[in-house]
């Protein structure tokens, strides 16, 4: 090998050094515990919330009770459901968790009060059809995306269902990610791994009373979105039996061309895909800088040539993130979220579809 080519490898090796030391990704911090070992009470005025979290896994269960699912893979889907509290000195788009050494606090942090596990899916989806119909019918899916512990994707999904004010029954589905920033190509298989268990779960809640099933993924999450709505439309019934709502695509970690191959063999949607994306996202610069300096979905520029697909493109290159990256903008800018709620909402009266599509479009310009 010339010396060019050392180059060009030590290149390649200075990029994936510098995604494991500097990307936070959708994690962004080590995993912890998610139940703690004494919490303690607080008045129901100190409390801002608290929420039922479903839960479809192929991760396995951990050693370590308190961790409840680990980043190991499983072979078969695992089923929970997670009780959250929100303290009532929450700020919204932020997730205030305890530190080291800090006591379980309710009134200030995020607590998961109770875990339930159901050992078959039948027990599962009897307690999730209970949820559903007492919540009217609707279901937001979320799929995590890379770097993130069991305990980072269940406290998101709470933070964003209760930011967002949405009404239904919130449903988790999470991959085995390692939530190590290392874990780069570890979770990328995973999530490759986990489609045909996401599409289990999606024909799971389309059996239920559901009346309408919203999606939303973020980052690597996408793919496994993406992948999994693909084969659904192989399979001839892409859209749930027309109970799919909303698709919103956060920050995607999908090559460009890729997604464009996912969205001609998926066909142009009924209701368009909500495609959130930014110039300024510096985890997708690093992901595209290991993929051979290929541009993510995330933060390409040329919004234009992917309407063209059947998606919604919002900007958000001048939008204001609290992460150091720009990679969750989607949940922690207080108005963004609020307002991804309001289009979530937009069938039950709350706005009309275009209206709040368009106020997300202009909080980007």
């Amino acid at each position: 090998m010339g010396s060019s080519g050392i180059f060009i490898v030590h290149l390649k090796t200075i990029c994936i050094l510098a995604l494991a030391l500097l990307v936070a990704g959708c994690g962004g911090r080590k995993t912890e515990e998610l139940l703690g070992s004494a919490v303690m009470s607080a008045p129901v005025t100190e409390i801002a919330g608290n929420h039922s979290i479903f839960i479809a896994t192929t991760r396995k269960p951990s050693d370590d009770p308190n961790k409840v699912f680990d980043g190991e893979r499983s072979a078969t889907l695992n089923y929970a459901r997670v009780n959250v509290t929100v303290p009532g000195l929450h700020t919204t788009g932020q997730i205030e968790r305890r530190s080291r050494g800090k006591s379980d606090d309710p009134a200030k942090y995020f607590m998961a009060s109770e875990v339930v596990g159901y050992d078959t899916q039948p027990k599962f989806s009897s307690a999730l059809n209970a949820d559903i119909a007492a919540r009217g019918g609707r279901v937001m899916v979320f799929v995590h995306g890379y770097n993130t512990g069991f305990d980072d994707a269940v406290y998101r999904l709470t933070q964003i269902v209760h930011d967002s004010g949405y009404p239904g029954t919130p449903v988790l589905f999470s991959w085995a990610s390692g939530a190590k920033t290392t874990d780069y190509v570890y979770d990328k298989e995973s999530a490759s791994a986990a489609r045909d268990q996401l599409e289990v779960t999606l024909r799971m809640l389309q059996q239920s009373g559901a009346r309408r099933i919203d999606i939303v993924a973020h980052s690597m999450g996408t793919w496994v979105t993406m992948e999994t709505l693909r084969q659904m439309a192989i399979s001839g019934d892409r859209d749930l039996g027309g109970k799919l709502g909303d698709v919103v695509l956060a920050s995607p970690d999908i090559d460009v061309d890729v997604f464009k191959s996912q969205m001609r063999r998926y066909g142009k949607p009924d209701k368009p895909f909500i495609l959130l994306l930014s110039d300024d996202d510096r985890a997708l610069r690093l992901s595209g800088l290991i993929a051979g300096s290929r541009p993510r979905v995330g933060d390409y520029k040329d919004a234009a040539d992917l309407a063209s697909y059947g998606v919604t493109v919002v900007d958000l290159s001048k939008v204001k993130g609290s992460d150091s990256f720009n990679h969750t903008k989607f949940a922690d800018n207080p108005a963004l979220v609020k307002m991804i709620g309001q289009r979530l909402r937009e069938d039950d009266g709350f706005a009309s579809d275009r209206d709040v599509t368009d106020r997300i479009s202009l909080l980007g310009q």
